[in-house]
């Protein structure tokens, strides 16, 4: 049956095991896998379609086997086509316990037989996920700003909107600059939004600090050559810095209370999204809770630094940046 993404909330989804989510707003259907679908069974497992039509045997075989995985399981199958859906209606005919299937595809064109199949099953739940317009993300930025008591005036937010593209992925990167940024600075100018959102063209500020706590040297590198950060920014950088450490604390902590990372990781909020989990994961084998205290010691000596040479601090905290990601 088809279900528009603001009904999910009104069903009880609990009598549904089998999910499609289809469109092109990849950060809707992110947030609505962590908050909707997630809850609904305790263990998460992830596949990409082209690892099961691989091994379509060994597949099925796991998923009808439960002591191969744990009780209450929530598969998540990636770029999912018609290719899997034979598959996927040998295990609805099957109808097997404690099992929950979401396939997320890109857009479904109406011809599409896994749309078709899911559209007309009474048992089985079809979402497309449609382009945030202005409006949709004009209320994601004031609801944000409300919540953490940012003022803005609404020429800022449209500039915001503006500059994300009409994705809620990239207004959501944004949104987390301005409120690094209204840590250290509390009236938020227009100028000061030019230049907090410009590098959304380029490469995000977390992105080069997310390189960075990975080691990847040559990429953190090709980051700052291709961005000439100005030195108004060097706080906001160390700021993010911050952040990105707070979250490997926290997940740290929860890794040692569930012994598993991708738990550890589901269960974090606000919620990571798929495109950064590969390069935290890498960070949090990189880092022991113990030298993320240790760096935290060290980005707070460095902006005492940059606060007192503010002519040096591109200098300063470029320097910085290389080191984390060479040793």
């Amino acid at each position: 049956m088809i279900v528009k993404h603001f009904e999910l909330n009104k069903k009880n989804l609990k009598k549904h095991k089998y999910f499609l989510f289809y469109g092109n707003n990849k950060g809707l259907i992110e947030e609505t896998v962590e908050k909707i679908i997630k809850p609904l069974k305790n263990n998460v497992f992830k596949y990409d379609e082209n690892e099961i039509i691989k091994d379509k045997e060994s597949f099925k075989e796991k998923i009808a086997n439960k002591s191969f995985f744990e009780n209450e399981r929530l598969i998540i199958i990636n770029r999912s086509t018609d290719k899997i859906l034979k598959i996927i209606e040998e295990i609805i005919e099957k109808d097997l316990d404690d099992i929950v299937i979401t396939l997320i595809s890109d857009t479904l064109e109406k011809k599409s037989k896994l749309r078709n199949v899911f559209e007309k099953n009474k048992d089985t739940i079809c979402v497309p996920f449609y382009e945030d317009n202005i409006q949709s993300l004009n209320l994601i930025a004031s609801n944000f700003l409300r919540e953490k008591k940012i003022s803005l005036s609404q020429q800022n937010i449209n500039l915001i909107i503006e500059r994300c593209r009409g994705d809620r992925i990239n207004l959501h990167n944004e949104l987390q600059k301005i409120q690094n940024y209204s840590l250290s600075k509390k009236t938020i100018e227009t100028k000061d939004i030019l230049k907090l959102t410009n590098l959304s063209e380029n490469f995000d500020i977390g992105e080069l600090v997310d390189n960075a706590l990975a080691k990847n040297q040559k990429k953190t590198l090709y980051i700052l050559n291709e961005n000439n950060f100005a030195s108004e920014e060097s706080i906001l950088i160390l700021r993010i810095f911050i952040n990105k450490l707070k979250r490997l604390l926290k997940i740290s902590s929860e890794i040692k209370i569930k012994n598993n990372i991708d738990n550890a990781i589901a269960s974090y909020k606000p919620p990571v999204f798929w495109k950064d989990k590969d390069l935290l994961k890498k960070q949090i084998q990189l880092w022991s809770y113990d030298k993320i205290q240790e760096l935290f010691i060290e980005v707070n000596n460095i902006e005492l630094l940059v606060k007192k040479n503010p002519d040096n601090s591109t200098n300063l905290v470029t320097d910085f940046i290389l080191n984390q990601a060479s040793n």
